[in-house]
């Protein structure tokens, strides 16, 4: 096996994986990991006290997340990573019980662009975050991750429909409602409670919101005969936070640097914690008022002297599909990190930060790929092109190459994480951003 499959950190890899079925679950995964470091918690509604040198972070919504080292010297220009914390999947509606045939089921609508087909016959838990009112009053955010088999949408005999190999439409509406158990009288309120008490100790609360989503059990898995893969849900885009995390925490600490998580990008990040909202802005003005020259005309200097590195998943060239690919630009899974070019601005990479970013690579010693989609098919996006708008800041926009994004099991290279955690830490560790 290749120096470039690091066992320790795939092992880490699968563990924050599982334990993050949803943003919520994922943001304080991360909060652990930085406090463990010494990244010391600011809340946003205090006054903050930014020392140079010290290690900070702060969350929104308990969804996203920035995390920033301060240069113990001058702070001249901040290196940036950006990632999101959502995945597509099935969330639950707020009045979610529904019968069928004697079955209760859960009502869901789809967050983001699921690829449906793959929910089927899956064994399926349930996570999120519940807001409950104590007997005195008092309200209080817990998360939930019912981490067992409680469900799955069972897949229609192929005796009843004879042509479903041939394709047909599934509406999530009718066909996608999870089963949760026979009875005709249960409901989710209970069964709430019950977990409730189960994971917290919490009795005689009233459930008074949530927000709850689906997710497969299925742990993450290392595949094939030289585990040349890794397999598992939400690799879009945890993959890119967990790699973000690595690096940060691996980095000499000189120069300024900055990660950011962002929620709600598979909605289109036009939200308070979303790419689009205000969060990574409010930090850096922070920063700057504290530890920068302060005032209006500065902050747009330290915008400029920066460079943000948007991390999301590429389409890996397929072996069952190569024609869905342009045929010089398919790149190859554990074939290092992939640059991805757009010229309708659907990613925010120029010649500028591409350079950059290539040199980089160059320096860390690790290979890199580019990827345009083909002209006659259209181009997802991701948080890079609407940081970019929304900051100024310069970016480009790079990712792992990976199969099936959007399926609930994706697909990616053992190496390739290596890969980019070696190419971030350079870029992070890095004297000049020119």
């Amino acid at each position: 096996m290749s120096d470039t499959f690091n066992a320790d950190r795939l092992t880490r890899l699968c563990d924050f994986l599982r334990h993050s079925p949803t943003p919520w679950h994922a943001t304080g995964n991360m909060a652990a990991q930085l406090e463990q470091a010494g990244f010391q918690r600011l809340e946003e509604k205090e006054s903050w006290q930014l020392t140079p040198g010290k290690r900070y972070y702060a969350t929104r919504n308990g969804s996203a997340i920035i995390a920033f080292q301060l240069p113990a010297s001058n702070l001249t220009g901040l290196r940036m990573i950006g990632a999101h914390t959502d995945s597509p999947g099935l969330h639950l509606k707020p009045n979610a019980d529904q019968r069928s045939a004697g079955w209760l089921q859960l009502g869901v609508q789809v967050y983001g662009g699921v690829l449906l087909a793959p929910w089927f016959d899956r064994d399926l838990g349930l996570a999120g975050r519940v807001h409950v009112r104590h007997a005195d009053g008092r309200l209080e955010s817990v998360l939930l991750n019912v981490d067992r088999a409680i469900a799955m949408v069972p897949s229609l005999a192929i005796h009843l429909d004879r042509e479903v190999n041939g394709g047909r439409p599934l509406n999530p509406q009718t066909q996608m409602s999870p089963v949760l158990m026979q009875s005709d009288d249960a409901q989710l309120s209970d069964l709430l409670a019950e977990w409730l008490e189960e994971q917290h100790g919490l009795r005689a609360v009233e459930v008074v919101d949530f927000e709850l989503g689906f997710y497969d059990v299925q742990p993450p898995s290392l595949v094939g005969v030289k585990q040349e893969l890794v397999a598992s849900a939400r690799l879009d885009n945890l993959l890119s936070c967990f790699v973000g995390l690595e690096a940060l925490l691996a980095c000499d600490g000189r120069q300024g640097a900055v990660l950011v998580a962002n929620d709600h990008e598979e909605v289109g990040s036009a939200s308070a914690c979303g790419a689009q909202g205000p969060f990574l802005a409010d930090v850096l003005k922070r920063i700057n008022a504290q530890v920068g020259k302060g005032g209006e005309e500065a902050l747009i200097q330290l915008i400029q002297s920066s460079l943000m590195i948007s991390c999301d998943n590429a389409h890996a060239l397929h072996p069952n599909f190569r024609d869905k690919h342009d045929e010089r630009h398919g790149p190859a899974i554990n074939g290092g990190p992939v640059i991805k070019v757009n010229a309708s601005q659907r990613y925010a990479t120029n010649s500028v930060t591409g350079a950059l970013f290539r040199d980089v690579c160059r320096e860390a010693g690790v290979p890199v790929q580019s990827f345009v989609t083909r002209a006659d098919m259209g181009c997802g996006s991701t948080i890079g092109p609407i940081t970019a708008t929304e900051l100024g800041v310069p970016t480009i926009d790079v990712g792992i190459a990976q199969w099936a994004m959007h399926s609930i099991r994706e697909t990616a290279g053992t190496k390739d994480v290596e890969y980019l955690t070696l190419a971030l830490t350079a870029f992070l560790n890095r004297d000049a951003l020119s």
